[in-house]
């Protein structure tokens, strides 16, 4: 675990987005890189996607690039376009 600096904006961002969502502001912190970094390697998918392949990956034993990667690639009738 480390520490990473954020802008004040962010943090307020962040604060009230945990807040409305019932999550830690880690824990929210850590839901947004999740995705951004999904989004980032996935651009084909849509958030409805995304959150799919998040719920897969917990379901196969934790998120990790390997099981997100494994999900995606098990997806039956899978095109690289678009999980559903």
């Amino acid at each position: 675990m480390g520490i990473v600096k954020i802008s004040d904006q962010m943090h307020e961002n962040l604060r009230v987005a945990s807040n409305a969502l019932s999550r830690s502001i880690n824990a929210q912190a850590e839901h947004w890189m999740r995705i951004g970094m999904l989004a980032e390697l996935h651009p084909n998918l849509d958030h409805s996607d995304i959150c799919q392949l998040l719920i897969r990956a917990e379901q196969a034993g934790g998120f990790d690039l390997e099981t997100v990667a494994a999900s995606v690639a098990a997806k039956p009738g899978h095109s690289g376009r678009r999980v559903q």
